[in-house]
C-alpha cells in the first residue's frame, strides 16, 4: 500500500480547515467521497489521522506528524508536473555543453548568464574540451551542443556559425616587432603558449609557416597570466584578438594577416538530438550577442 497524491491532498485541505462541509467544498469533492479518500489513507497509515465528533474534527497525534510532510510531497508533485510540461517544449531540462578556449572571451560567458536567468528550469552543464572531443562527444552523445572551431566536417552534425576570430602576436612594450616581417622576426623570441593541445598546435603551424619552431619556455592555462608573463618581459605570446579586450598595460597587439591565423567560431550539435528545443533556445540567444559583438 502506499500513498495517493488525491488522499494527502483531501487529507491537507481538512487538515487547515477542520470541517468536512469546507473542506469537501474546496475539494470539489461530496463529503461521502471525501470521508472515503481519508478513511482509505488512514487505512494506509493504520491508524486514525481526525478525531471527530459532531461538533468538531481534529487532527491526532499521527494526523499532526503527516501533515508537514504531506505539504511537501504535494508541493513537489505540483514541481515536477510543472517541470515536466516544461520540458515538452524545451523549457526545463539539461543541456550539456562542451567550449573550447576559443569561445571563452565574449559570447559563452554572457550567453551562459542570460539563458541562466532566461530558462531557470534548465540547467546548463559546462564541459571544457578540444573541438576534435567535442565532435567526438556530440557523435557518441556525450554532450548536447558544442562551441568549437568551425568547420564540422561530419554529415551527423549540424553547425552555425557565430563569429570570425584570428590570432594576435603579444608581445612586452620594449619588443620591436616588424610589421612587415610578420612572426617571423621573433623566430629567436621566448614564447608563452596557452596549455591546450589544440591551441599549441595551432600556434606551432603559424610559427612553422613563418620558418621556425617556437622555443616555449612557459605555459599557463589562463590567458590573463600569460598577459601578465608577457607583460613582465618573460616572453611574447600567440593568443585570440579578443584577448585584447582584458587591457592590461605595458603590452602590444599585433594582428597576423595569414589566412591560417583566421578561424571561425560556432556551435554545433546531432541531427538526431531529442533536445533541439534546447539547442534551439541556446544557440538563438548565443547568436544575439554574436551579433551585439560583431
Amino acid at each position: 500500500m502506499y500513498l495517493e497524491i488525491a488522499g494527502l491532498k483531501s487529507f491537507a485541505v481538512l487538515a487547515k480547515e477542520l470541517h468536512f462541509g469546507r473542506a469537501s467544498n474546496r475539494l470539489f469533492l461530496s463529503q461521502p467521497a471525501l470521508s472515503k479518500q481519508i478513511r482509505r489513507l488512514e487505512d494506509v497509515v493504520g491508524g486514525p489521522l481526525f478525531a471527530r465528533t459532531r461538533r468538531k474534527v481534529e487532527l491526532t497525534e499521527a494526523g499532526r506528524v503527516l501533515l508537514p510532510y504531506a505539504e511537501r510531497i504535494l508541493r513537489e508533485a505540483d514541481h515536477a508536473l510543472n517541470v515536466s510540461k516544461q520540458a515538452t517544449t524545451g523549457l526545463a531540462g539539461t543541456l550539456r555543453i562542451g567550449f573550447g578556449i576559443a569561445s571563452v572571451f565574449e559570447i559563452l560567458p554572457r550567453t551562459v548568464v542570460r539563458f541562466r536567468q532566461a530558462f531557470p528550469l534548465i540547467e546548463l552543464q559546462m564541459q571544457d574540451m578540444t573541438t576534435p572531443t567535442q565532435i567526438e562527444s556530440l557523435l557518441d552523445g556525450r554532450i548536447d551542443v558544442g562551441v568549437l572551431r568551425l568547420p564540422v566536417a561530419h554529415t551527423q552534425l549540424e553547425s552555425l556559425l557565430l563569429e570570425r576570430e584570428h590570432f594576435v602576436v603579444v608581445t612586452p612594450k620594449s619588443v620591436k616587432y616588424n610589421k612587415r616581417h610578420g612572426l617571423a622576426c621573433l623566430h629567436d623570441a621566448p614564447f608563452i603558449l596557452f596549455d591546450s593541445v589544440t591551441f599549441l598546435d595551432r600556434a606551432f603551424t603559424l610559427c612553422r609557416r613563418a620558418g621556425f619552431t617556437p622555443r616555449v619556455i612557459q605555459e599557463a592555462n589562463e590567458i590573463f597570466t600569460i598577459l601578465n608573463l608577457v607583460r613582465a618581459g618573460l616572453g611574447v605570446s600567440l593568443l585570440p584578438s579578443a584577448s585584447m579586450k582584458m587591457r592590461v598595460s605595458g603590452i602590444k597587439f599585433y594582428k597576423l594577416r595569414s589566412a591560417e591565423a583566421e578561424y571561425c567560431i560556432g556551435v554545433a550539435w546531432n541531427k538526431s538530438t531529442e533536445k533541439r528545443d534546447l539547442i534551439t533556445h541556446f544557440t538563438t540567444m548565443a547568436r544575439q550577442f554574436a551579433q551585439i559583438n560583431s
